[in-house]
């Protein structure tokens, strides 16, 4: 890596997922082959990509709990093809700097190695939606984004460019905003591109409300309905952590046309806890034509 390059490190190694490079590629098989996971690996070779799929939304909880969940999601992505850019947009726990955040870090540095930012396509997207601003602090501790990187990393080992995108304004004007905007990058540049939708669902509740709740969000994200899903998290209060991220993967699909959503798995934290009396649930859903 060149001198004079900022490099975000991982600061959420060794938290949410392990910090020895081996121990987080084990991981990261098993998350794959894991008996609530996908049952195999991402091919050796990427595929050429398809444009089959546009984008997937993941959990980032850690890997001992979700990392099967999000298996699901990134071998979706392994069997559409390795794209050229991946927009990872996830919500803003700390509440820390801009409402919505494109990082102006050069690259992204987990055990497993380094990840650019293509700078120039997060500048084009800002200068196109002026809501989109750059700034360090708001990417600065958050995990949301980070523990999608080495799923990333794994599944692409030749990894593509990353636009990280953080957001602690998630109204369905802001995403729509937001998604339009990246879905006329993709169809004006000609990009072969995927958005990678951060979010887990519902949050320290019984499994049985968890499920009741999150299938009907489940429900608004297949109809791509975005004004729907976030008046049913309002309503039926869903704790839900990322419902921006979500709409504006929801709001590029209306634009490009990829009206097929496909839940890939639901599962939570008491699958693998045992205790389902309070639990984190989390959902794999595909963007597909």
């Amino acid at each position: 890596m060149a001198s004079g390059v900022r490099v975000r490190s991982p600061v959420n190694a060794g938290y949410f997922y392990p910090a020895d490079p081996g121990e987080l590629v084990e991981t990261l098989r098993a998350s794959f082959l894991h008996r609530l996971g996908p049952g195999r690996l991402p091919e050796k070779a990427p595929l050429e990509y398809t444009g089959r799929v546009i984008g997937v939304v993941a959990p980032h909880a850690g890997y001992v709990y979700s990392g099967h969940v999000a298996a699901h999601s990134y071998l979706e992505l392994s069997d559409a093809g390795r794209p050229d850019v991946v927009f990872i947009l996830g919500p803003n726990h700390h509440a820390l700097g801009v409402p919505i955040a494109v990082d102006e870090n050069d690259a992204w540095e987990t055990p497993l190695g380094q990840v650019m930012v293509d700078k120039e396509l997060a500048k084009e997207l800002s200068s196109l939606e002026r809501i989109v601003l750059f700034d360090y602090q708001a990417h600065f501790y958050e995990h949301s984004i980070e523990v999608q990187i080495p799923f990333l990393q794994f599944t692409f080992p030749e990894t593509p460019r990353i636009v990280p995108i953080s957001m602690m304004l998630q109204t369905p004007e802001a995403a729509v905003r937001v998604g339009k905007a990246i879905a006329s990058l993709i169809k004006n540049k000609g990009l072969k591109a995927y958005v990678i939708a951060s979010s887990d669902m519902s949050h320290y509740v019984e499994a049985r409300i968890a499920r009741e709740k999150d299938f009907k969000a489940i429900e608004k994200i297949k109809a791509l309905d975005v004004e729907g899903l976030y008046d049913t998290v309002i309503e039926e209060d869903i704790s839900m952590c990322g419902p921006g991220p979500v709409m504006v993967l929801m709001q590029v699909a209306r634009e490009l046309g990829y009206t097929n959503v496909k839940l890939l798995k639901y599962a939570d934290s008491g699958d693998v806890a045992g205790d389902k009396s309070s639990v984190v649930a989390y959902a794999s859903l595909s963007f597909e034509k």
